[in-house]
């Protein structure tokens, strides 16, 4: 995933092109350009409007409603700490006030290293066996403070 703010708008023109006459392409137009450049510019919004024949402000209702859609880059890493209601039964505000002291940053914020993104999320579908985080595509279950301390680290390279 491209972390950078420059990106290849040809990438996503082609993209566009590719999926527009796919039923429902919206949301795997969405998915393609997040993953390609690791966020949704708002700069190609009005090109997906344009490509899809809908209003910008449909695809941009779209793109703030589900909050796996990221319109600013983020770091090489996005960790996510659940805060429903049972991960907060189990500990999750510990676990997090923990996670922004370690990282130097606030929820929604980048380490001065670019290498971390923390965010907030509810319910990962851990509800047993809370404190749940996921950090990129990597769940994990019952975190203590240790053990986000060693997922961390392996994340950065230390061991």
């Amino acid at each position: 995933m491209n972390t950078q703010t420059q990106f290849d708008l040809a990438a996503v023109e082609a993209i566009i092109a590719q999926r527009k006459a796919t039923p429902g392409a919206l949301l795997p137009i969405l998915h393609d350009i997040q993953g390609v450049v690791g966020y949704i510019p708002p700069s190609v919004v009005p090109a997906i409007a344009e490509g899809l024949n809908i209003s910008r402000a449909e695809v941009h209702g779209v793109i703030t409603y589900y909050h796996f859609f990221r319109q600013h880059p983020v770091g090489e890493h996005v960790v996510q700490i659940c805060r429903a209601e049972a991960c907060q039964a189990r500990g999750c505000e510990s676990l997090a006030d923990h996670a922004k002291e370690l990282l130097g940053c606030d929820f929604h914020g980048t380490t001065d290293d670019n290498k971390f993104t923390l965010q907030t999320v509810y319910c990962l579908g851990q509800c047993a066996s809370g404190p749940a985080i996921q950090i990129d595509d990597d769940l994990y279950a019952r975190v203590s403070k240790e053990k986000f301390n060693s997922l961390i680290q392996a994340k950065r390279g230390v061991q």
